[in-house]
Order: C-alpha cells, then structure tokens, then sequence
C-alpha cells in the first residue's frame, strides 16, 4: 500500500512530472508561472487548495488536490476533488482508491459534508473505480469559458 501524505514544498521536482502528465492526459497545457502559482498555494495557509501525494518506494506514485468552498446547501463548506492522478505503470494497485480515501478523511476532520469530483465521460478506467468508492450525481456539467 501507498503512504499516502501531504505534500510538501520540496517534493516540488518529483511532483511535476505526474502533473504534467496529468495534463497530457486531459490533452490541456497549463503555463508554468500558473503551475508554479498552483503548487505555492498548497503551502499557504490563507488558501484552501490542499495536495496529498502517494509515495511508494521512496518515489512519487500519484497525487490528489482538493479545496473547499461554500455552498448554498450547507453552513460548512463542502470539498470538491479537483485532480487526481496515479502514475499509468501502477493503476489498480490502490494509489487512486487510497488518495480518495485520505480526501475523504480529511473532509470528514474538516467537518465537510460531501466529497464530489467531476471526470470525462470516456475516462472509464477511472470511473470504474470511482462507481466503487462514490455514487454518480446525475448532474451534468455546464461551462463557458472566457
């Protein structure tokens, strides 16, 4: 099983390739200073982005960012899985079941009522993890970019 913890500002350099392939995989590019900014938020307390990552054998196997906001159905904020990601080589070896669940733990300390998380619709070896571990919402996403 993978050490699941939190990540931390020297893991910068071993985290950065599964981002970037993280972003192959959603075919996006994202502009360094903004993957820089990203990765500085995880260490400032005023924010609420949190990264945890999975270290298995003394390297970085995977990671997972989440966040916390308001919500018009609950006084505490809820908690939004924003990026999950597990290295291809170790996919069903637990990596994302484990990440998903520290979120989960975390949440629930935070005293979140709900974890939620969007995916593609072709991402089915994810989603047939994550049809183990949530239910689906029915909702659909909608989205306008500017």
């Amino acid at each position: 099983m993978p050490l699941i913890r939190e990540a931390r500002p020297e893991d910068f350099e071993r985290w950065l390739p599964l981002w970037e392939g993280y972003n192959r995989f959603y075919e996006r590019s994202i502009p360094d200073a903004v993957t820089r900014g990203t990765w500085a938020r995880f260490f400032q307390p005023a924010e609420a982005m949190h990264a945890l990552v999975a270290e298995q054998a003394g390297e970085l196997a995977g990671f997972v960012h989440f966040l916390y906001h308001r919500s018009t159905s609950s006084l505490a904020p809820v908690c939004y899985l924003q990026d999950l990601y597990a290295l291809p080589a170790l996919r069903g070896k637990g990596i994302g079941r484990a990440l998903i669940e520290a979120v989960y733990e975390k949440a629930r300390a935070a005293g979140s009522p709900r974890v939620y998380w969007l995916t593609q619709e072709n991402n089915m070896v994810a989603r047939q993890l994550y049809d183990r571990v949530a239910e689906r919402s029915g909702f659909i996403q909608y989205r306008r970019q500017f």
